[in-house]
């Protein structure tokens, strides 16, 4: 066992050029002098030097799995930082046509997407939903004539959707100015999203219909509203979108078959009902939205602290990460009410399992309940109740005998900022 060095904190610095790249998943770029292009130009940690500190908690992506947690991203997605373009059309069908103006339904969705998206990084995403298109677009055939249910495939309904999308509005719009695609359907086609949700992103897809020289290769479909009758729809029903267009970032589903089990409320790539959640640290990260300063790799033997802020404070320490082995990683970071987290009514420090090789919708994430079976501490509607409790508290310490590794929470201060101590044997 090593000698404790001094405790450690992490300091926020710039690094030069983090013109890094976390490829997402719908990027509508172009090579006209005013858009981007669809080569890798999105930020992220895998722009840091190789000599970095944080090189050795830096898991790798497997090559098998469709959208994975490792770095780095793979090419293809849209870019997540800097001023991101979002062309935004609302479409209605003959056997569906649109209820009221099809600016009603944008506004369903913005500003509040913009805002969510502006808290999430700190203002590194400037999201700009732009609509050259204020009407319905009508479609050619009728809905139920493309084949959408749950689960669809691209082919045959979607790819014969979106080039009708592009005929109907190419008179109009040239897609070479717009970094994703949003698809907001009239609300009235297909089932109640409390039967079944049928909105789905497509992304990094190098097969997608091409449009004014470039392909539709990041696109977000977004279709019944996500009402619980609880009466939060107007305040909270946006939150589907900003989690579809995490997809064109490259950010996997956290939920499973099973639910949100595994991640609960705290990232809203796993719950996007009910009340407001944010993005796990590791999400920030990958997304180019934290320093390098501002995390912490403890992958040697021995004793190291650590302090975190508040994860949806700028500035100051955010993340840290303890590997396991090049592919899995611990996370910890704080979670305490405010900004897009409005729901935590257990502040502490959130330990999570990062896996690079599980895919999207299988678990890549799990978050560690610091009392488990105790119900929870929350009663917001749509939020996992179980693991809204998860979070460590000082003097609890969470352990992991078979890799040597212990995470003990040693204090915290009047600002909310949490002092960690990692020993490693």
């Amino acid at each position: 066992m090593q000698p404790q060095p001094p405790p450690r904190r992490i300091r926020r610095r710039r690094i030069a050029a983090l013109a890094l790249v976390t490829v997402l998943t719908l990027a509508v770029s172009t090579s006209a002098g005013t858009g981007h292009l669809t080569a890798p130009t999105t930020a992220g940690p895998i722009g840091l030097a190789r000599s970095s500190a944080l090189v050795p908690c830096m898991i790798h992506s497997a090559m098998d799995v469709q959208m994975t947690e490792g770095l780095p991203t793979p090419p293809g997605y849209s870019r997540s930082t800097g001023t991101v373009r979002a062309l935004t059309l609302m479409v209605d069908f003959a056997d569906a046509p649109g209820q009221g103006s099809a600016m009603d339904r944008f506004h369903e969705f913005f500003p509040q997407t913009q805002d969510w998206f502006r808290a999430a990084s700190y203002g590194r995403l400037d999201y700009r939903p732009e609509t050259p298109v204020t009407d319905w677009l009508r479609m050619p055939k009728r809905f139920r004539d493309y084949g959408i249910e749950r689960g669809a495939p691209f082919d045959p309904g979607y790819r014969n959707l979106v080039q009708d999308i592009v005929a109907a509005a190419d008179p109009t719009v040239d897609f070479r100015s717009y970094d994703l695609l949003n698809v907001l359907v009239t609300p009235n086609a297909g089932p109640s999203a409390l039967d079944t949700v049928l909105s789905v992103t497509f992304a990094g897809n190098d097969d997608a219909p091409v449009a004014d020289g470039i392909r539709i290769s990041n696109a977000s479909f977004v279709y019944s509203r996500q009402d619980d009758g609880s009466g939060s729809y107007d305040r909270t029903g946006y939150r589907v979108l900003p989690h579809e267009n995490g997809h064109t970032f490259g950010l996997p589903d956290l939920y499973t078959q099973d639910g949100g089990g595994a991640v609960g409320h705290w990232d809203i790539m796993s719950e996007d009902w009910g009340a407001n959640n944010d993005l796990l640290g590791w999400h920030k990260w990958k997304l180019g939205w934290l320093d390098g300063g501002q995390v912490g790799c403890a992958s040697a033997r021995g004793k190291v602290e650590f302090t975190l802020s508040p994860l949806y404070r700028p500035g100051g320490g955010k993340l840290v990460l303890v590997p396991v082995t090049s592919r899995t990683t611990y996370a910890l970071e704080v979670r305490a009410q405010g900004g897009n987290d409005e729901a935590v009514c257990r502040p502490g420090v959130l330990i999570y399992r990062i896996d690079s090789t599980v895919d999207t919708g299988r678990g890549p994430i799990t978050v560690f309940d610091s009392h488990r079976a105790s119900g929870g501490c929350t009663r917001s509607p749509n939020v996992h109740t179980e693991l809204s409790d998860a979070p460590f508290t000082p003097g609890e310490t969470f352990k992991d005998p078979r890799h040597g590794i212990a995470v003990q929470v040693v204090s915290t201060d009047d600002d909310g900022n949490y002092r960690i101590r990692i020993t490693r044997g």
